[in-house]
């Protein structure tokens, strides 16, 4: 049955986690302000702006998800950081290249491992 669960917890984690980055990058979106001839302030729509995306984005977003949530199952915790200190290094040229690609790339991976850490919490609370 632990077997089950910690395989229920990683597809989980892996699955709705991209959801969860994409919505919290969603809120974080800038969105400019404008003021009218006569002083009231206006919020303008945000504009369409240049999607950078790194490559691989999504295939590493999984992996990181799934080694998160394994971690915290298995009692491992503290070994995140290799995580956190691999995908960082991994990305760290193209980062220093576009503050707004780092930026972005900061809360998604937040986001991520936020989500991975709750989700293997709570199969390791069902497990134990």
């Amino acid at each position: 049955m632990d077997i089950l669960i910690s395989i229920i917890a990683l597809l989980v984690s892996s699955v709705f986690g991209w959801a969860v980055v994409e919505g919290v990058l969603a809120i974080a979106r800038v969105v400019p302000e404008e003021t009218k001839d006569d002083g009231d302030l206006v919020i303008s729509p945000p504009a369409p702006a240049k999607k950078h995306v790194l490559r691989g984005g999504a295939v590493i977003g999984v992996l990181e998800r799934m080694a998160t949530t394994g971690l915290v199952i298995v009692g491992q915790a503290g070994l995140i950081a290799m995580v956190v200190a691999i995908k960082s290094l991994g990305r760290w040229a193209e980062l220093q290249d576009d503050p707004a690609v780092s930026e972005r790339f900061i809360i998604g991976s937040l986001a991520s491992y936020l989500w991975a850490g709750i989700v293997g919490f709570i199969a390791l609370q069902i497990i134990v």
